[in-house]
């Protein structure tokens, strides 16, 4: 009888960086303490799994060599990809385990992605794991994300969020203080699939073409840009690379009031420059921003809907899961 094998990989949440990955910009996420367990046993050729959070059951054979959008039940097709962008040959029998909704904006699609790596014998880097993630997750939804989730997730630290450059990939860690929370509130389901976030990933490419890479650029260069649209999206991934600077310097030295002003001006500006929150959103943000001892909060993840994230003192937030640094992608047995 084959031996029963588990691997975990945590959610993320981004604590300030949003829709900056897609440019090489900087980014600032921290794995947490929910996420992906999957329960399994070794099979020669085939994965068969079930989910505790979904309907169905997924039986495909290997190689995987179809389309991901035809695999049912539909979350079977990043499990699909993944296995075809690895090249896996080795199957498994399992049972998936998650406390990371779907559609909340914490990444349990690249979660999945990373822990069903792992299962299927990927031995390579934490980067070179996050790279195979992101091309199942294009391959199986057609949405042009960047490499944050997945990188965050393969690469984090315990008791650190991560600084991330997305285009030297590197990965910094940075300590998350025990004298504050991380508050993450669950607001609205939402999915990139259908959504405007490529209509997005376009404009941004738009303002390139006209003043070259916005990891680069100014405020100065930004107001060069003569299409509007394309120069407000751009004006939010300049000014947001320069919040994520700032936010690293601020947690660093405990400046929690700079801390979540910070937060809440980049919110200001998804609603405003990057046109990805919502009304329901805002609200909730508003309203979050109201309590005492709360420094600040902000929608997260890639918007139209999902959760937002506060900062604030230890108890100020009681509606919504305190969450703490987690190591990355892992086997736990």
């Amino acid at each position: 009888m084959s031996e029963t094998l588990r691997v975990h990989a945590p959610g993320r949440v981004n604590l300030i960086g949003e829709h900056t990955d897609h440019t090489g910009g900087l980014v600032f996420p921290m794995a947490i303490d929910r996420g992906t367990t999957l329960t399994y046993t070794t099979a020669d050729d085939v994965i068969e799994l079930t989910s505790d959070g979904a309907p169905g059951a997924l039986s495909i054979s290997l190689p995987f060599e179809g389309n991901p959008d035809t695999v049912e039940p539909h979350w079977g097709a990043y499990i699909a990809a993944m296995a075809a962008e690895i090249g896996a040959t080795q199957g498994m029998r399992g049972h998936v385990v998650s406390d990371i909704p779907s559609g909340a904006g914490l990444s349990s699609s690249a979660a999945l992605e990373c822990a069903i790596g792992l299962a299927l014998g990927f031995d390579g880097t934490s980067l070179e794991l996050s790279q195979a993630a992101q091309r199942a997750e294009h391959r199986a939804t057609g949405v042009p994300t960047g490499i944050m989730d997945q990188l965050s997730i393969a690469s984090g630290v315990a008791g650190h969020a991560t600084l991330i450059d997305c285009h030297s990939l590197d990965v910094t860690p940075y300590a998350v203080p025990d004298d504050i929370d991380v508050v993450v509130k669950f607001i609205v389901h939402r999915t990139l699939e259908g959504s405007e976030y490529g209509d997005r990933v376009a404009e941004c490419q738009r303002a390139e073409d006209e003043i070259g890479p916005l990891r680069l650029a100014s405020v100065d260069d930004v107001e060069r840009i003569t299409d509007d649209i394309a120069q407000r999206r751009a004006r939010h991934v300049v000014t947001e690379n320069q919040r994520v600077r700032d936010f690293a310097a601020a947690l660093s030295r405990g400046g929690y009031d700079e801390v979540g002003r910070i937060m809440t001006e980049g919110h200001a500006s998804l609603r405003d420059d990057f046109d990805v929150s919502t009304p329901q959103m805002d609200a909730a943000v508003e309203s979050i921003n109201a309590q005492s001892g709360v420094f600040g909060t902000r929608m997260t993840g890639g918007g139209f809907g999902g959760c937002i994230v506060a900062i604030c003192e230890p108890g100020a937030l009681t509606d919504g899961w305190v969450v703490a640094p987690s190591a990355g992608a892992r086997h736990i047995n």
